[in-house]
This record gives C-alpha cells, sequence and structure tokens, in this order.
C-alpha cells in the first residue's frame, strides 16, 4: 500500500489499534524492504512506513552524501533530513497516522538523528542502531517529551563511540530523554539490538505491545 510521495517507499498499515507507527530508515546500500522485518520483530503490530533514500553512492542507496567514510556533506545532511521530514509530514497525512517513532540503521540512524535536531516535531522519539553525530555544530531545539534509545558496538570500525556518546551528549542537552548503551557486537545488527529495542518499546510506549 503505496500512495505517489515524494519518497519510494513501502507502507504496511497498523494491525493494532495504538501502537506507535515506526519510520524504518535503512543503512548504505540498503533499501525500503530492509528494515520491515526488524519493524515487525521489535514492534508487532504497528504501522510501518519505510521510505527509500534518495542519494546514490556509486550503486549504494543513502539517505545523504559524505565525503568519505565517517565524514559527512553536512550541507546535503541538512538538506536530505528537511527532505525526508516533508515526506514524513505527507506520509502521516496521507496514511492518516500518528507522528512516528524512527528506527534507523547507520546511515539511516544518522538521518533520524539529523531530522530529531532539524525537525524535531516530525519524530515521536527514535531508536537510532549504529549512530554517530551527523552535524559538527548542531542546534539546541526543544526535545523535551522525546525519547531516544541509542545502541553502539563496541568493536564497530565504521561509527565510533566517541561519535556516539557526542550525539547522545547534543540530544540530552536538547532535552530529550537520551538511552545509550554499547553491545559487545561490531557495526552488524545482533539479537541484543532487537531484544533491547523491543523491550525499550514496551518500557517507554505503554500500548506498544498490549
Amino acid at each position: 500500500m503505496d500512495a505517489q510521495l515524494s519518497f519510494t517507499h513501502r507502507f504496511e498499515p497498523a494491525l493494532r489499534p495504538g501502537v506507535p507507527p515506526l519510520l524504518l530508515l535503512h543503512g548504505t546500500g540498503g533499501n525500503e524492504d530492509d528494515l520491515l522485518p526488524l519493524g515487525r520483530m521489535v514492534a508487532p503490530g504497528a504501522a510501518l512506513l519505510s521510505p527509500r533514500g534518495k542519494v546514490l553512492e556509486g550503486v549504494m542507496l543513502r539517505f545523504f552524501r559524505r565525503v568519505r567514510a565517517g565524514v559527512f556533506d553536512e550541507d546535503d545532511v541538512r538538506r536530505n533530513a528537511d527532505d525526508l521530514a516533508e515526506f514524513v509530514e505527507q506520509a502521516c497525512a496521507a496514511y492518516d497516522i500518528a507522528t512516528p517513532i524512527a528506527l534507523g540503521y547507520s546511515n539511516g540512524a544518522n538521518v533520524a538523528a539529523a531530522v530529531l535536531l532539524l525537525r524535531p516535531n516530525v519524530l515521536a522519539g527514535a531508536v537510532l542502531l549504529r549512530a554517530t553525530l551527523p552535524l559538527a555544530q548542531p542546534p539546541r531545539p526543544n526535545l523535551g517529551g522525546k525519547r531516544v534509545l541509542i545502541l553502539s558496538g563496541a568493536t564497530d570500525a565504521l561509527m565510533s563511540f566517541e561519535g556516539a556518546r557526542r550525539l547522545a551528549a547534543a540530544l540530552t542537552e536538547a532535552g530529550a530523554d537520551v538511552t545509550h548503551r554499547t553491545l559487545p557486537v561490531g557495526h552488524e545488527l545482533s539479537q541484543a539490538d532487537i531484544s533491547l529495542a523491543r523491550k525499550w518499546l514496551d518500557e517507554n510506549y505503554a500500548d506498544a505491545h498490549p
């Protein structure tokens, strides 16, 4: 079920009333189908909105450009975060869903963090898997009432612990309720990510899993 909106995407309607919708944001080289199984596992019955990144790096899709690994084109980060925010607002209206919680992995987690910092009203909260701070000088919006879970990998060669720590600090300083955990894994996702994300959603969004 896909409306004609500004991003190619997948949409799965909610199977349970009152379950917060998830915005699924894939990593580099992924697409709009990649995180649907993860979304179903961490929030059974939730509406799932999963856009495809528009930026090509070789043949790989992303949500914004980078100069090289770990170094982002920050003007492009801002443009694409704004573009994604517009899509989310359009999709919420088209599909009649509430403000979603972002569930992003790697590049998808980084663009979700950028949207939180630049267009905070578009997201209700976020689960950021293998994220880093996407802006060297982040703004400080009012993120009061927003909850964010950041799951980092202790041996992640792509997203440094320091970048994740700075992201957690920036979101906390803006008023978000941030939980940051480091798992004994690398950049890849693990069963612990699934379990912790679902547990966090259970604890913070009481209607997510009745």
